[in-house]
């Protein structure tokens, strides 16, 4: 924060203000200090939130409002671990499915319970879903 106030990089300092605000008003309504995992899914969570304004605000119309957005995007990434590759993506599920022995669609809600710790903040639950439900038609 003190390096983005140095350099007035306006959209990193708000971007950093925000995250850090978001952080402590969890801590403070559970009057517990967030682990890394925790603040990874708060900062997870405002990605998502921002991706979801950016498809609106392109719907709208509003390509500076949309453009606000995914520098926000860029900054809150630089604080999230690295995305899994799509291979990577694919070792996890095929892994998770026979650890769990899932032959079903019955079973996905196992298989995403075992793989959901793994790959929190560097993969894209949704698509995964997707991919779990393909193999185990």
């Amino acid at each position: 924060m003190k390096a983005a106030m140095r350099a007035k990089e306006k959209v990193r300092l708000g971007t950093i203000r925000m995250a850090l605000a978001a952080i402590k008003q969890i801590e403070v309504d559970t009057r517990e200090s967030l682990n890394d995992d925790q603040a990874i899914a708060v900062l997870t969570k405002m990605v998502k939130q921002r991706r979801d304004s950016i498809a609106q605000y392109a719907a709208a119309g509003r390509d500076e409002l949309a453009q606000i957005e995914a520098d926000e995007i860029q900054v809150l990434e630089e604080f999230l671990p690295q995305p899994l590759t799509e291979e990577e993506i694919v070792v996890l599920v095929d892994a998770s499915i026979s650890e769990m022995g899932a032959s079903s669609m019955a079973d996905m809600g196992k298989v995403m319970g075992s793989l959901k710790p793994k790959v929190m903040g560097r993969a894209d639950m949704a698509a995964i879903g997707a991919m779990i439900r393909e193999k185990l038609k």
